[in-house]
């Protein structure tokens, strides 16, 4: 390995460290969203969670904790979504777009047709002039400095700042409803985590 291969592995390492570090700071700024979006996603029926490339992967996984949580939640792919998918969305569910332009061209149609249908939507970008934070009920800020590629260009902080504000949720969502892991060792009676709560 060339020597400044390692130089750059540890530099990305300090970078998402920052990213997520950045959360802390703008979360503890903006709690009252932060409360409210804790308290939304506690108490609805279903949960929605959408977005494009990396963001959807971690809207995805999102989507997979929350129902290890007990909390009803989806996936939806923006283009799923523009082919009927939004069938899934009803009034009062809870919709979350991830987009950090806010704009992103496929999730437009769903912040739509999700307000048309009374939803409420979790608006999470870094821009707070986009159609995503204007329109969104509950807004969580981000803001990345730098991806830590040598680049800037690969989704790489930024992923891992939206996969520690998913996390943070999980964690306050949990704490908000009583959740116990005698719940979880129902759901997840497979693998060595299965065996180790239903022991």
């Amino acid at each position: 390995m060339l020597e400044n291969a390692f130089k750059m592995a540890q530099r990305s390492l300090e970078i998402e460290r920052k990213a997520v570090e950045d959360v802390l700071s703008y979360l503890e700024k903006d709690k009252e969203a932060f409360g409210k979006a804790v308290d939304a996603l506690s108490k609805c029926d279903r949960i929605i969670t959408s977005a494009s490339g990396s963001s959807g992967i971690a809207a995805k996984k999102f989507a997979h904790t929350l129902c290890c949580i007990e909390r009803p939640a989806q996936f939806l792919p923006p283009c799923e979504a523009m082919h009927g998918g939004l069938g899934a969305v009803q009034k009062g569910n809870v919709v979350v777009l991830v987009s950090r332009g806010g704009k992103t061209g496929e999730l437009l149609p769903v912040l739509d047709v999700a307000l048309k249908k009374e939803a409420i939507v979790i608006g999470i970008t870094e821009n707070m002039e986009s159609p995503i934070a204007r329109h969104s009920d509950i807004v969580l800020p981000m803001h990345i400095e730098q991806e830590s590629d040598k680049y800037n260009m690969q989704a790489t902080a930024s992923y891992i700042a939206t996969v520690a504000l998913f996390d943070a949720l999980i964690c306050a969502i949990m704490e908000e409803t009583d959740y116990r892991k005698e719940q979880f060792g129902l759901i997840h009676p497979g693998g060595a985590v299965g065996e180790r709560l239903n022991h």
